[in-house]
């Protein structure tokens, strides 16, 4: 150990005349300690929310949508889903129909989207739909049954078993002009994908049945196409433009979400600014303790350089209590933080409206990238702090320090 850290521990811990010193010490401590717990709790609930809705929304929809610019639908699917396959990237294409009805229940109706989905490939990929609440997936296209979101089936007073009546927007032409259709289902199912939006206003059907409802024989209204890094999915979409006809159009999960995650991330980015102030209000404690600590031991340095200590070494020993403030304050911080985060998900302490924020709670997840960026903004503010002190210590003339004695 250096004479520079062994004295600098001293001056923290040994007993001193002015009291004062020692609180202000100890209030710098407890300052970095809350500052630097603060942030860590911050960014782990911005980014547990974040990354729990955005999993919720991919789950339930596609990472990327290949569709006609015409809006007729995808003729001859098939060809370009199996182009699309043969990227090394993409993990399954899936076709889909839809088209936004409304459902009648025995005493309640609701506006849906009704989807056709052809499940054998679809529930490979959708982890939500291999395990129903209730009943099954419906099954064969000549079989009319439709499956409810959780949400939705409660909202329309139907359960497993009872039947609902779909109207259909595109009617057909009678003497009395366009009538819409409308056609009755048995719930076979209810499924929940975790995401309300999704579960209050989608009612699935089998792709089969669905292009003959929607007089799409053989055209999809867009292929669904899921890969394995979802941050590639602009690199996956200009692959498929290369393969396919200049009238497909492929849209992204960020292009389809970048208002909600553009937001999430820079409500992140002045969170993370906002509580840093509470960091540099106790580095402005530390250069107080400091300047108090130099003005109290100014006859101790004057004793060091006269027998030798340089202004290198003197600048050394403040900096070092700075350095040892700073470091146990992120060390407590980010432990206390740590535990919260731990604690919170662990007993899901703090419950949130699901209508609302689309979870039952807050979810807390530290990234260790957030953690190195917490500990480095606040070591570095703690170490900037001990500039001013350690150069008025340095500049101390041992013959004025030592004059009166």
């Amino acid at each position: 150990m250096g004479f520079e850290l062994f004295i600098a521990r001293r001056y923290l811990t040994a007993r001193r005349k002015q009291a004062f010193i020692s609180v202000i010490t100890f209030v710098s401590i407890l300052g970095v300690t809350i500052g630097v717990m603060a942030l860590v709790i911050a960014l782990s609930l911005i980014t547990g929310f974040q990354e729990d809705v955005q999993n919720k929304i991919l789950g339930a929809t596609a990472h990327l949508m290949v569709s006609d610019l015409s809006g007729e639908g995808l003729k001859n699917y098939q060809p370009l889903s199996a182009e699309i396959k043969k990227i090394p990237e993409v993990e399954s294409v899936t076709p889909v129909i839809y088209n936004t009805v409304l459902i009648t229940g025995p005493s309640r109706n609701a506006g849906a989207l009704l989807k056709g989905l052809d499940f054998a490939q679809e529930v490979n990929s959708s982890p939500w739909l291999k395990n129903l609440p209730a009943g099954t997936l419906p099954v064969g296209p000549h079989r009319e049954e439709i499956a409810l979101g959780r949400e939705l089936a409660a909202s329309l007073g139907v359960s497993v078993g009872d039947q609902v009546n779909v109207l259909i927007p595109s009617g057909r032409l009678t003497p009395v002009g366009l009538l819409p259709r409308t056609k009755t289902f048995k719930v076979c199912g209810i499924f929940y994908s975790g995401l309300y939006e999704f579960d209050s206003s989608t009612a699935l059907i089998s792709l089969d049945l669905a292009q003959r409802l929607f007089d799409l024989p053989s055209k999809v209204s867009y292929l669904q196409v899921r890969i394995k890094n979802i941050f590639r999915a602009e690199e996956v979409a200009e692959e498929i433009h290369n393969i396919s006809n200049p009238g497909i159009y492929v849209t992204t999960w960020m292009e389809l979400n970048r208002s909600l995650f553009s937001a999430l991330k820079l409500e992140k980015t002045l969170l993370f600014l906002t509580i840093t102030l509470i960091v540099v209000v106790a580095a402005l404690n530390i250069v107080a303790s400091l300047v108090l600590m130099v003005m109290e031991k100014t006859r101790d340095i004057g004793l060091l350089m006269a027998i030798g200590a340089t202004p290198g070494h003197i600048r050394k020993i403040f900096f070092l209590q700075g350095a040892i403030i700073g470091i146990i304050g992120t060390i407590i911080g980010t432990f206390l933080g740590l535990t919260w985060c731990w604690l919170a998900n662990t007993f899901k302490l703090i419950k949130v409206p699901v209508d609302i924020y689309q979870i039952s709670y807050v979810p807390f997840h530290p990234r260790p990238l957030d953690l190195f960026l917490i500990i480095l903004v606040t070591l570095s503010i703690t170490f900037i702090s001990t500039i001013f002190p350690s150069r008025k210590a340095a500049r101390i003339d041992p013959v004025q320090a030592l004059k009166y004695e």
